[in-house]
Order: structure tokens, then sequence, then C-alpha cells
């Protein structure tokens, strides 16, 4: 097979991660087929082509402007309680930093909010970009910031991931902004100190006993909004609730997620940067706020 090269996909110079014809994979590791060459090279605008609900009404990220969203007396506080045991693994897919958990019980969950029922977390990942002016997904008050943690839980009502992933209150995800600042949060130190265990793409390695919990901004005031996966095949299946406060991070950090390489050890390095999704149509739909 032809090595790998560093490729830019097109899409205003985003989504510039590498790509060969068979490497832009669904966004969770139970799927299993390879999307076709013409998904992955032309980038974003083109998922739809194999994937038509990359075009849906529902899509992700969306921009959020405060002043126009709906400050909802009814919203409760949300809760976890996540057992530290559950973390498993700490994975570079080439396309993001992701770490799993043991979601085959409820033994690390998410309740309250905008949800209704329990949803087992299953696994965290962060998006970033090629410089800290960008990087996050979602982009409040036209600011975009350097990074976004995901983490992603699915509604145990349900009978599996797969199920979940079909029913439009199947999944919860909790959006965390990260933002350049001065007084980084140190708990983000034992995700950085990773790094160098999963440099290529398709490197794990052993990430037992952590709470993701620890990244939480200490303000849990949030907006919320029904919307998709940020990546293929884009399900229409995710309520977001997405802090109002970003976590502070160091320019070293960022720096340190931006060398890791989207391609495997035996290819060129290619940098793994810019692996967000561009703003979708917000179309009818409302995005709520807590009051606080």
């Amino acid at each position: 097979m032809q090595k790998s090269a560093c490729v830019k996909i097109s899409r205003d110079s985003h989504w510039n991660f590498m790509a060969t014809f068979w490497e832009l994979l669904p966004y969770d590791t139970e799927y299993d087929t390879p999307l076709p060459w013409h998904v992955s090279l032309p980038g974003p605008d083109n998922w739809h082509v194999s994937y038509p609900i990359a075009k849906g009404n529902n899509q992700s990220p969306v921009a959020i402007l405060s002043k126009d969203v709906f400050k909802d007396p009814a919203l409760l506080p949300w809760f976890t309680g996540y057992d530290p045991g559950a973390a498993k693994n700490i994975r570079n897919t080439g396309k993001i930093l992701r770490i799993a958990f043991d979601d085959t019980f409820d033994r690390s969950v998410l309740r309250g909010g905008p949800l209704s029922g329990i949803y087992r977390l299953r696994q965290l990942q962060i998006h970033w970009g090629s410089t800290s002016d960008k990087g996050s997904e979602h982009v409040v008050d036209a600011k975009r910031h350097a990074g976004e943690i995901h983490l992603v839980h699915w509604n145990s009502s349900y009978s599996n991931y797969a199920d979940a992933l079909r029913k439009t209150d199947g999944v919860a995800i909790i959006a965390i902004l990260m933002q350049v600042g001065k007084n980084p949060k140190p708990e983000m130190k034992r995700i950085i100190e990773e790094i160098d265990a999963i440099k290529t793409k398709g490197k794990e390695a052993p990430f037992p006993n952590f709470d993701p919990s620890i990244l939480f901004p200490q303000n849990r005031s949030y907006y919320t909004y029904q919307g998709s996966f940020t990546m293929p095949p884009c399900e229409e299946c995710v309520t977001w609730i997405v802090m109002k406060e970003p976590i502070s991070v160091d320019e070293q950090q960022m720096l340190k997620l931006r060398s890791l390489s989207s391609n495997s050890a035996e290819d060129p390095h290619c940098p793994l940067q810019d692996n967000w999704r561009p703003l979708q149509p917000l179309n009818n739909r409302m995005i709520r706020s807590t009051c606080q």
C-alpha cells in the first residue's frame, strides 16, 4: 500500500489534518466501515454525499449569541457521578485525542439539566486548532476558543450505544471550551503528560483512575440545544450542554496537543490540528440557557 502523505483537506483551510482515501472514519470506533474517498478528501462540505443527514436541519456545531438565547427558568442543574476506575485508555485516532470509559453499566453517569433519565459516559474527546485563536467547534458571541472538550454520554434506557444513536434523545455531550490564560487548569496536566505515548495515529496507552469531572469549570451554567455529532455520520441524536465558562490552558499545553500526528508511525509526520467542523445553520432551533 502506498504510504500516506500529509494532505490539507479543502474547507477554507479548516479540517486540515491528514486524510487518505480510507481514513476519515466515523465518530466512534464501533463503526468499522471506512467512508469512501469522496468524503475524506473534499472535507466537511461533502460529507452529505455518503451521509445525507450531514445536511440535516439539526446539525452541530452552531454559533451561540447570548443576547438571542432563551433564558429558561425551568432548566435544572445537571449532575455527574463518575467512577475514576471506569477510565480505560487514551488514544490518538488520527482525527482527535480520545479517552475511553467502561460503559457496560451505569458506572459513570450524567443526569439532570435538560435531560430525562440517566446517560452513561462513553468517551472524552478533544478538538483544537493550529493556533490558539481557533480550535473550538462552538462559537459563543463571535469568539472561537483554542479548543473544545467533549464528554460523550448515551441514554441508558436504550439497549446499547448503537441503539441510542438512532434516537433523538440518545446522546448527551458536555462541551467544555478551552482558552489560553494565565492560570491554566492544573487538571489538564494528566492528559498532556500522556501525549508522548500516543504521538502517532493508532497509538494507545492505558489511562486508569481518571475522573473527568476535574475538568469542569467552577461555574456550571450552560447553553443547551438539540443537535448532532460533529463528525460523520453526523447523527442528529445529541442534546448539547455547552458550558458558559471556559477553562484555562496555557500555550505550552496547546503546543503539546498540536505535536500529535495524524499519520501512523511509519508515515511522514503530519500535525493533527484544526480538527473542528465549521459552523452549521441553526435553522429554527432554540438555544436555551440557565438563568445564572
